[in-house]
């Protein structure tokens, strides 16, 4: 009996857009992030950046020819894509040896093993920046201080905002940068995640195409705003304000471009909703309270475990219903 039937892995969506078009307009999104992060750390961002990038798409392609053999896919642009969020979740000065082992978790434990693009549960950018701070500490939490014009990352290392938020008994807000420095970048911290407004001005051009929606990255950040602003209202002598939380660290970069990714998030728009509110809730929670002074890898991580769960409980109304 033949096949009259071949049903791809999610999502399951009919648009005019192919996967190849989108992958390459987020990558066409993230450019701003990453011109502002050469301004600021210089050459070691652009040699990371193409390191990563192309490790991914070689694994990817290894992987498919000689192991699964199948035809490569790696024109459609998604190895690009976890390769960019990669090198993005990561300091300017990583050592290149960490950022191959990192393509190699991101496309050969975290995407390809589930059947590739459209069937991984996780998000393999993700993956491989926790594994990456799990197993080699030292490298991914020391941090470039930022120095305009082309400076050699690897001359300075400092500590974050939020680093210096969770090592501080006490708040100094004259210890931290300011509001208009965390929203350009002149900070320290995972070379992508640096710049707002950049990062900004990526996901308005994702909204405008339809590529995202709103739904993940409203919710994400709203949380965030609202969780952390009643702590700072409970006792702003010790808790940051919500601005604070909302500008520093990879929010903005996860709650724009990995949470809203196609097919770890949930399909319905409630579901959506849900997922980006349990997102911030998990990020603050865990900046507040754990070990960790960031939580946005470790809360998209956890939510993606609960996409199956989501879509189950959120189904979008049948159609003509």
């Amino acid at each position: 009996m033949n096949k009259l039937l071949n049903v791809s892995g999610s999502p399951h969506v009919h648009s005019g857009e192919t996967v190849q078009k989108i992958m390459w307009s987020v990558v066409l999104a993230l450019v701003p992030a990453f011109l502002v992060s050469v301004f600021y750390f210089g050459l070691p961002v652009i040699v990371l950046t193409f390191v990563s990038v192309g490790c991914c798409v070689l694994f990817e392609y290894l992987i498919q020819r000689f192991l699964m053999k199948v035809k490569p896919t790696i024109s459609d642009g998604s190895a690009v894509v976890t390769g960019l969020l990669l090198a993005f979740n990561v300091p300017a000065n990583l050592p290149i040896w960490i950022m191959v082992v990192g393509a190699i978790v991101a496309i050969g434990i975290a995407k390809m093993p589930f059947g590739g693009l459209g069937h991984n549960p996780f998000n393999p950018a993700l993956v491989a920046r926790v594994f990456l701070l799990i197993a080699f500490p030292v490298a991914m939490t020391s941090w470039p201080v930022p120095q305009p014009i082309w400076g050699f990352a690897d001359a300075v290392t400092g500590p974050t905002p939020l680093g210096l938020l969770k090592e501080s008994a006490s708040l100094d807000m004259s210890q931290m940068p300011s509001y208009t420095n965390l929203l350009v970048g002149q900070m320290g911290g995972s070379f992508g995640e640096v710049s707002a407004i950049a990062l900004l001005i990526g996901a308005a051009f994702l909204l405008w195409k339809r590529i995202i929606s709103w739904h993940i990255p409203v919710a994400f950040m709203l949380t965030v705003f609202v969780f952390s602003g009643i702590f700072w209202l409970i006792d702003p002598t010790h808790y940051a304000s919500p601005f604070f939380h909302l500008l520093t660290g990879g929010i903005v970069l996860g709650a724009c471009f990995m949470a809203t990714d196609m097919v770890t998030s949930p399909t319905s728009h409630s579901g959506m909703l849900v997922f980006g509110c349990g997102c911030g809730l998990l990020t603050i929670i865990i900046r507040l309270f754990g070990a960790y002074p960031e939580g946005v890898s470790f809360s998209i991580l956890i939510m993606n475990a609960l996409v199956p769960l989501i879509n189950k409980g959120f189904k979008p109304k049948t159609y003509a219903k």
